[in-house]
């Protein structure tokens, strides 16, 4: 049984992890929901629903064992093309998940983040999002970052256009750009880089999350869909990382 810094008791088995080595900044691209609803007989937003579910069920347990931010891809900016009636669900599903669990989320400690648009995002789906972050501005804890209507390339573009902007401003000076300086330039330029990568449904590519920010990350796979992935899944990944040497391009 892993053990948490909180000492709770658990119905489930993992790997025993070691709080003192517990990554920081844990991102996580939550895959295969359409295809664990196919499996079943069901329509894919079915398998989004119950991915919803299983975010709340991670955030407690990276929450547990001391886990500083935690990074969900939620939607990307490349996910507009999907059919129209699976989009508009996606974009409800904020509605619907912090109502639920908002409460348990603030009893926690938990602070409400996103990372990307707002440009395109609907009104009721911006309105439960700021309603969360609001909520949740003073907790100190583990902080949620739903990366949604968010993508890589876009972010850098944005970057490197600010960038040149505050080039011909005076402000940056081309031998002042190192990569210190272009990371403030990401939108997530006040956290950490993820120490580790988990990305569910068994394929094995980043599709445009955090490209800058995943230089140096410990990549972990599953076959497992999200909807099924588990608390003792998650804890396997961070037994895993545990295990790597981090060399950073030494030896």
């Amino acid at each position: 049984m892993w053990l948490s810094k909180k000492s709770k008791p658990r119905t489930w088995e993992a790997p025993e992890i070691e709080l003192d080595k517990v990554p920081a900044h844990v991102a996580i691209i939550m895959d295969g929901n359409g295809r664990w609803a196919k499996q079943r007989g069901l329509p894919r937003v079915a398998g989004h629903h119950s991915g919803m579910k299983n975010v709340k069920k991670i955030t407690m347990a990276a929450n547990d064992i001391g886990v500083k931010v935690l990074t969900m891809y939620a939607f990307s900016t490349e996910n507009w093309k999907r059919p129209k009636d699976e989009v508009e669900f996606l974009m409800k599903l904020p509605q619907e998940f912090f109502p639920l669990e908002i409460e348990e989320l603030i009893q926690n400690n938990v602070r409400i983040r996103m990372t990307g648009w707002k440009e395109g995002l609907p009104d009721y789906t911006l309105k439960a999002i700021e309603g969360a972050i609001e909520r949740t501005k003073d907790n100190t804890g583990l902080i949620l970052n739903f990366a949604l209507n968010y993508g890589g390339r876009k972010e850098i573009i944005a970057g490197v256009q600010d960038m040149l902007q505050d080039a011909h401003n005076g402000i940056l000076k081309p031998d002042e750009l190192d990569e210190a300086k272009f990371s403030s330039y990401m939108l997530t330029s006040d956290l950490p880089d993820p120490d580790l990568l988990i990305r569910t449904s068994g394929e094995l590519r980043l599709s445009n999350f955090l490209l800058w920010q995943l230089a140096y990350s410990e990549l972990w796979f599953t076959d497992a869909y999200w909807p099924d992935f588990t608390e003792d899944l998650f804890m396997q990944a961070i037994a895993e990382f545990q295990r790597r040497a981090r060399r950073y391009g030494g030896v």
